[in-house]
């Protein structure tokens, strides 16, 4: 590959990357103004929060170690993710009969409200997206897969 074509991909590249930081404030409204098309009034204050919301729907029950692991986020602010959310009433804790020492989290129907509100979003979002690829080849799909992967790589 040539270096001008390496380059022009990493243009696109930042590009993408600006422009994903506005899709994530525009996800951000469009959950605030699905909420209140549902009548939900009350939601977690960021986003990182509705996505925990996400996991325990996902998994429940489920733990503090398997939030931050499926989230890739540390256990430190899975802890203070999750006490922010218990106390505003969108999750419960629990303990298993045989095991005293190991919290778990489940949804209460507050947070049940938010994560099918999420679900029905991501739905959304996946359509559009799965629409916009419709034009791209098996090949084209794949050489973007490995792209992705390697950016990810990269990262680590």
């Amino acid at each position: 590959m040539s270096e001008g074509l390496k380059r022009a991909l990493y243009e696109r590249f930042l590009h993408f990357t600006h422009l994903s930081e506005q899709v994530f404030a525009a996800e951000s409204s469009q959950f605030i103004e699905l909420a209140a098309l549902h009548g939900v009034t009350a939601i977690p204050s960021n986003l990182t929060s509705v996505h925990v919301l996400d996991c325990i729907g996902a998994h429940e029950p489920i733990n503090n170690t398997s939030i931050a692991e499926k989230m890739n986020l540390s256990k430190a602010s899975i802890s203070k993710i999750s006490h922010k959310l218990l106390q505003e009433g969108y999750i419960k804790r629990s303990q298993l009969t045989d095991n005293k020492k190991e919290v778990f989290f489940t949804l209460t129907p507050k947070g049940k409200k938010i994560f099918d509100l999420h679900v029905a979003m991501h739905e959304m979002f996946e359509e559009r997206f799965v629409a916009a690829m419709s034009h791209l080849t098996e090949s084209e799909i794949q050489a973007t897969l490995k792209f992705f992967q390697v950016m990810i790589e990269e990262t680590k």
